[in-house]
């Protein structure tokens, strides 16, 4: 079992903007109005091309799938919302909370990965709870400790406890769920995604401890993060609005382990951040500030792991 993968999927986008149909609940969005469609997804796609080298680069095996112009998918750049990929060979298949995002689910894509000699054996379909209105937004929605069995969870309209706990059942995950707040224009409202505001590393979290206001949730989250033998690196609320939480640790050439996120990040770390974080890692970043603005997701957001044996 390993929590981290040598092999990254990516969806290469067409059509990027800013999506009006998930701004309703990710406060992280803005519209550049400066800047006309064409140049805003001209944009993205350099930054998407200057990351893909950077983690080629290192050594990471990255499968580059483009997006159609079939559907209009303005998120598809984010493909881990929609589909996780398991050591046991099992595909998991998440319901979405924006009509237009459900578009993103590609067979197509699962095809290329098998023809890339990746083996599915099950595909774990929760995609009918759309239906009732309930969603999970894979792992957006949950992070996931492959070594130790345990899947944390942030409530949000994108994370349903229920589905979490069937998901759990499911992929034989212990649940550790929480509720995660930031605040806007006053207010403490939801973070939309558990992969905002935490990283979960071979040795380290990356976390931001102030967002779960409840005291119990909160120790009850540090308890089992220190269980676990993580040393947690807390960030801020301001970090975690420079995308500083949402980073993926991946493996590049060698099994040597690099920390990937973007440079907005990077930035928003403070030096004893940073040092904490090197003791455990290296650190790759890339500028992400198109895709940040417009997409309100990061360098994690467009990384899906595959963790899929090989035929």
């Amino acid at each position: 079992m390993q929590q981290t993968t040598n092999t990254i999927l990516m969806i290469r986008p067409i059509n990027f903007r800013m999506n009006e149909q998930t701004a309703v609940n990710n406060y992280y969005q803005k519209v550049l109005d400066n800047m006309l469609p064409e140049t805003v997804n001209a944009k993205a796609q350099q930054e998407f091309d200057a990351y893909v080298d950077k983690l080629r680069g290192i050594g990471v095996h990255v499968v580059v799938v483009n997006d159609t112009e079939e559907f209009d998918t303005p998120d598809s750049i984010f493909p881990n919302n929609w589909v996780s990929f398991h050591a046991n060979g099992n595909v998991g298949l998440y319901p979405m909370f924006a009509e237009n995002r459900r578009f993103e689910r590609r067979e197509d894509v699962l095809i290329q990965l098998e023809d890339e000699g990746f083996r599915i054996n099950q595909i774990v379909d929760y995609t009918s709870a759309e239906d009732e209105h309930v969603f999970l937004e894979g792992t957006g929605s949950v992070l996931l400790d492959r070594i130790n069995r345990k899947a944390y969870c942030a409530l949000s309209p994108r994370a349903d406890e229920d589905l979490f706990i069937e998901f759990c059942e499911d992929f034989e995950f212990t649940p550790i769920v929480f509720n995660a707040n930031q605040t806007v224009a006053g207010k403490r409202k939801a973070i939309y995604h558990t992969n905002v505001m935490m990283c979960l590393g071979e040795t380290f979290a990356v976390i931001c401890l102030d967002s779960i206001d409840d005291k119990k949730e909160r120790k009850n989250v540090i308890k089992h993060l220190k269980e676990d033998g993580k040393e947690i690196i807390a960030i801020t609320e301001s970090q975690v609005n420079n995308f500083a939480g949402n980073m993926l640790q991946v493996k590049g050439k060698d099994d040597m382990l690099y920390l990937v996120m973007s440079q907005a990040a990077y930035n928003a770390l403070t030096k004893a951040q940073i040092e904490k974080l090197e003791a455990h890692t290296k650190i790759l970043s890339s500028s992400l500030d198109t895709i940040e603005a417009c997409g309100g997701g990061s360098a994690r957001c467009m990384m899906a792991e595959v963790f899929l044996p090989k035929t």
